[in-house]
């Protein structure tokens, strides 16, 4: 389309040098013309033909001088304006904008490429703020109960009984440093993309009933119901960074169950891919939260910062680690029915 529109104006602007040429020889004729009546004296038709195409193409040439002149300082503007916009964005200032237009000829794209460039950057500068934020949030809560503990236990007229507690307390926030430190480094790693990936075929049926039993003595201590539909089926994946999936989403499952709910694992497969659906009839998410879930940091339930212990990091890397297998993961979540992740890979053929 772009090609179209330069291949249209340049007809026009060669229509416009022609009839340029044709009026700069008229006003040559007419003024020699009118000259040579005024002395009256008129030279043989060569020379009045060579005069009348000499004084043609210094008027062409002084039109162009001026035009060149012109267009040159219109380029310096806009070259000028370019360059300020990438040295603002080497500064980290990115909330910069070249103006477009049709008359920058083969610069358009690049124009559009240095603004797609600042929106970009600026999204990535955002997400690298906010991701400082948050895990400044998130250490710096459990470092503020360690140092308070920590000051409570240097009083000699503590109970046994108290001490024992404020220990228990600090041990649990120190997990929860621990916890968030091996996330960062988990996620870090999956993103660089040097992470270890050995993908092998085999059952994934068996891989996942193996996890719901390793996951027994939290299931069976809320007297929550497992509904386990397991089709036999065979995929080629990194069986350890799948363990890593199933074992968050399945923990997710009964962290947020009730005393005497219901978990849901099912597997299919369609022919061309394999369905593993993760269910649980626990508190459903909010329309405002589901996009936002597999962000890194993202809690629904802004209450669960210390009941929980969860950092907002696991289902991040579920989905890092589902992304890298080229598979998706989606959730279904309504009042009064199921929350429900699903995930799909495409089966070998």
């Amino acid at each position: 389309m772009q090609s179209r529109k330069q291949r249209v104006r340049g007809f026009f602007f060669a229509i416009g040098i022609f009839i340029l040429i044709i009026i700069y020889w008229l006003a040559s004729f007419y003024g020699t013309s009118w000259l040579y009546s005024c002395l009256n004296k008129r030279p043989s038709e060569v020379v009045v033909q060579l005069i009348n195409s000499v004084c043609g193409m210094f008027l062409w040439g002084l039109t162009m001088a001026i035009m060149g002149r012109f267009i040159q300082s219109q380029q310096m503007i806009f070259f000028q304006k370019m360059i300020a916009a990438i040295r603002s964005m080497s500064r980290g200032d990115f909330n910069v904008s070249v103006e477009n237009n049709p008359h920058n000829g083969p610069f358009v794209e690049l124009v559009d490429s240095i603004n797609t460039m600042a929106v970009e950057l600026g999204q990535v500068e955002k997400m690298r703020q906010e991701f400082i934020s948050n895990v400044s949030h998130e250490i710096q809560s459990p470092l503020t109960s360690i140092s308070g503990f920590s000051r409570a236990l240097q009083n000699e007229q503590l109970s046994p009984a108290e001490r024992k507690h404020y220990l228990e307390i600090i041990e649990t926030e120190s997990t929860r440093l621990s916890k968030l430190s091996d996330n960062l480094l988990k996620l870090t790693s999956l993103e660089s993309q040097h992470h270890p990936f050995e993908p092998t075929s085999y059952r994934l049926d068996k891989q996942i009933r193996n996890l719901i039993l390793a996951c027994e003595p939290q299931w069976v201590d809320k007297d929550i119901e497992m509904d386990i539909e397991l089709e036999a089926v065979t995929i080629s994946a990194d069986e350890d960074l799948l363990s890593q999936v199933w074992t968050n989403l399945i923990h997710n499952a009964v962290k947020f169950t009730p005393v005497g709910g219901t978990i849901g694992v099912h597997v299919t497969s369609s022919g061309e891919s394999a369905i593993i659906r993760i269910s649980n009839n626990g508190a459903c998410i909010s329309e405002e939260d589901l996009p936002h879930i597999f962000e890194r940091f993202y809690k629904s339930d802004k209450s669960r910062n210390r009941t929980s212990g969860g950092n907002g990091l696991g289902l991040s890397i579920v989905k890092k680690i589902i992304e890298m297998h080229e598979g998706s993961i989606a959730v279904e979540s309504e009042p009064e029915k199921n929350t429900t992740f699903i995930v799909r890979f495409s089966l070998p053929k």
